[in-house]
């Protein structure tokens, strides 16, 4: 009933099938059902439960900048919410190019082409619940409205001019109404290529681009208004 690792989804409607027979399963059932060892540390192995239900629904891409589900272009993102339904945190969404950027566009860009079209899959995230009793939620499918489209434009095009222009450092968890920008590194020893504000080549952490819970909220509320 549940093959894994999947073969790859040939339509949305067979992709949200699937993710929806998820529903209910606890991360140690889903860890029973692929054969797969159960993290004793969670917070050690973070990461995990996305990798295993990839696995289960057919993901490809791993970590291509472009959606999981290659054939059908739908990006995967899991949604730990709390016991009231909210979000418990940042949403992951792609590094940040931090090199050879100059010339990028909104149209173009591993932001836009990461959120055109997505399944959200959501899962228990509240800390009190033992990792391995944390069930999957109700998939669903979501696309940008226009509106939401302008303000991810907005903050990319501001958040991407500061990067380019060798503002890096000035970026701060205050900028961007639904996207900001964070630092995305298991430690400081990890350092990225950068261009320092005078033209220079630098280093610097890795940085990531999220969607505040603000907005995965939104979304939730609109999907489950219908």
């Amino acid at each position: 009933m549940y093959p894994f690792p999947a073969p790859p989804p040939q339509s949305e409607e067979e992709l949200l099938n699937r993710a929806q027979s998820l529903a209910g399963l606890s991360f140690a059932q889903l860890a029973e059902l692929s054969g797969q060892t159960l993290p004793e540390q969670p917070q050690a192995a973070k990461g995990w439960s996305g990798q295993l239900l990839e696995g289960f629904l057919g993901a490809t891409a791993s970590s291509l900048p472009e959606p999981d589900f290659q054939q059908i272009g739908v990006e995967l993102k899991t949604l730990p919410i709390n016991k009231a339904g909210q979000p418990c945190e940042s949403t992951y969404v792609c590094t940040v190019p931090l090199q050879d950027n100059l010339h990028l566009q909104w149209q173009t860009s591993w932001v836009r082409n990461k959120l055109k079209r997505v399944l959200w899959l959501p899962v228990e995230g509240d800390r009190d619940i033992p990792y391995a009793q944390r069930q999957v939620g109700m998939a669903m499918l979501w696309s940008p409205t226009p509106e939401q489209e302008q303000l991810l434009k907005q903050d990319w095009e501001e958040l991407m001019d500061m990067v380019c222009l060798g503002r890096l450092d000035e970026i701060s968890a205050r900028h961007g109404e639904v996207l900001q920008i964070r630092p995305k590194a298991a430690h400081s020893r990890i350092l990225s290529q950068t261009r320092n504000n005078d033209g220079s080549p630098g280093q610097t952490l890795p940085r990531g681009f999220y969607l505040r819970s603000q907005f995965t909220r939104q979304i939730l509320q609109q999907h489950y208004a219908l």
